[in-house]
This record gives C-alpha cells, structure tokens and sequence, in this order.
C-alpha cells in the first residue's frame, strides 16, 4: 500500500489500515487493570465473540500466554456455543464492536440471570446492549471504521488482550514496545508486493491460507472474502499436506504465514511439484517460495504478519476492480441483536 497515492487512500478499508501504527502508539496497554485482577482470581477465562472480533483477539494472546508459559487457563469459543458450557467459576470476556452481536448478547442475559459475576465486554461504542449485561465494558478508542471488513479494530481488540494478559501474569511489557511494534507494522504494511505475485493471486480459482492456530491466517482467510470476493480457506499448520491436496487444483493459490522450515520441502513436494499450484510465503526469513519479507519481532510478530496480509490482499483486490469499502452481501453487524 501506499499510503500518498489517491488509488489506495480514497477507500475507507485501507485509510484504516494506514492508522493502525498511530493506533500502536497510542495504545495504553495499563487499560483493564481492576479486571485484570478479578481474572487472576478465578485463574479461567473464556474470551468469546463473533467473527473477526475473536478469531485473531483471542487465539493470539492464548498462543502468546501459552508460550509465557502463564498460568491461566484459557479457552475461546463462540457465544452460541459457549452457552452449552457450565461457565460458574470462569471469568468471560465478550468483545462486539457493534455491542449488538446476538450471540454474544444470549451468552451474557443468560449469564447475568443465572448469577454470574464475572463478565466484561470491549466494544466500539459506549453504552451498548452488551455493556449493559456486562459486570464491567470497555470501549475501543480507534474510532469507527471506514469499510465493512474490521481491520484496525480487530489489532485493537488483540492489543487489549495482550495488555489485559500481561497484567493477569504479572507480566506487562507492551508499553515498552508500542514503538517497535509501530515501525514494524507500518513496514508491513507499505513493503512492495511483487506485480507476478498479485497477479498470481488475482488470477486464482481458489486460495489457502496455512499457518499456525494463532488467529492469523484463520482471519486472513475471513478478509479474503471480504477484500477480493474470491473463496478462501484456513489449513491449519500441516493441514495442507493431509489429504486435501486431492481436492486443489493447479490454478490455486497457497499463502503461508511464517513457514516451518521442516515442512517446506513436503510442501513443495505435494502442492507444487505434483499438483503444480503456487505457494507465497508471508514471513521473517527467507524461504524457497516467494516471500514477502516482513521485520521479526518475535513474539509480537502476528500483528506484522497481519498488516502484511492486508497489504497483500489490498493489492489484490484492487488489481481486480473491486470497492474496497463495499461488499456485496457481507455486512457490519453479522447477526443483530433484535429487541
């Protein structure tokens, strides 16, 4: 993305992603401190939500805490499912930007008249259905989006979760890094993308997104939908190389995000050499693929894998005459509290 040139800044969709590193900077990761403790209490915690509101927010800072080492115990699910759950001694967190998202509005009326203490929202706006149910809300402070697609506040939601973790664990650490994260994301989010790799993807009957269970690639795949209209779907870590190969086909299209190296060869082997399709690589180092090259940053390194993916897909879309900002059939609220 370029971030002067009127073809990308006259949509809504990639205004929002080119705030993201402000966004960062201004980020007080103190934020949730009184809750914070509450969860260190009950050590359990469900963080549940809709879409893009859970996807990345939760499953990133439940691989970060588990590669801390932390000990709470985390689980994510979605609202619907997660009111066939016996939650009595879990502290649950909701996030909704609209705060009208019906499934997570069920899980939490439920909660409330069964007795339940510890439930806390995080939505875009203030006073909303869902901060009336819940013990505690908080509200996002990026300010309302330009496009369908969520970009700037899903990197908010996972920020406060990342904050709201370290602060459980005794841990806090995001503050002192707010400005390395800043660089590194806007370096993604403006890096090049070559012109046969955009192609490439325009072009392609189908797209994969492979990578690690930690909420980015699984949400990538969710804005693949939603910014080149074309079908997408997530390959959990080997997954591509285990038995769907036998569905692909040549003209179709693999991203993966930070590639094991172990796997590179098989997965060279399988998708390239015996079903002839492309595999492009979002990733820190190196790799036998086409490789969008992005800063390592280590454990804060999924939000730089994200803008990257963004960028990609901005690339892509546009290369396909597409409004940005306007999806055909997808809408802001998925499914709206009625009443």
């Amino acid at each position: 993305m370029n971030s002067t040139d009127s073809r990308y800044t006259k949509f809504g969709l990639t205004r929002d992603m080119l705030a993201v590193p402000e966004i960062i900077r201004g980020f007080d990761p103190s934020r949730g401190g009184e809750t914070a403790k509450e969860i260190a209490a009950t050590g359990r915690l469900l963080l549940t939500g809709e879409g893009s509101s859970r996807i990345f927010p939760a499953k990133s800072a439940m691989a970060h805490a588990r590669r801390q080492g932390w000990k709470l115990e985390l689980h994510t699910d979605a609202g619907r499912q997660a009111q066939e759950y016996d939650l009595s001694g879990w502290s649950v967190f909701a996030l909704s930007n609209s705060g009208r998202t019906a499934e997570v509005i069920g899980l939490f009326d439920k909660l409330q008249k069964g007795g339940h203490t510890s439930r806390y929202s995080l939505t875009a706006f203030a006073d909303s259905k869902l901060e009336s149910l819940a013990t505690r809300g908080y509200v996002l402070t990026c300010g309302p989006e330009g496009a369908v697609a969520a970009t700037k506040s899903v990197v908010e939601q996972a920020l406060f979760y990342r904050g709201l973790l370290e602060q459980v664990a005794g841990k806090p650490a995001l503050a002192g890094r707010r400005e390395e994260l800043a660089a590194a994301v806007q370096a993604a989010l403006t890096v090049a993308i070559p012109a046969d790799v955009t192609a490439r993807i325009a072009r392609a009957g189908h797209i994969y997104w492979a990578g690690r269970n930690e909420g980015v690639a699984e949400e990538l795949t969710l804005k693949t939908n939603e910014i080149t209209r074309k079908s997408a779907d997530y390959l959990e870590g080997t997954y591509a190389v285990h038995g769907i190969e036998e569905v692909m086909n040549a003209d179709d299209v693999l991203i993966w995000v930070e590639p094991y190296a172990e796997s590179e060869q098989k997965f060279a082997d399988v998708l390239q050499k015996n079903i002839g399709m492309s595999i492009i690589a979002i990733s820190s180092r190196p790799t036998p693929f086409p490789t969008i090259l992005i800063p390592d940053l280590g454990d804060l390194g999924p939000f730089v894998q994200m803008a990257a993916g963004w960028n990609l897909l901005v690339e892509v879309g546009l290369q396909l005459g597409i409004d940005l900002d306007k999806p055909t059939r997808a809408r802001k609220v998925g499914n709206e509290f009625a009443g």
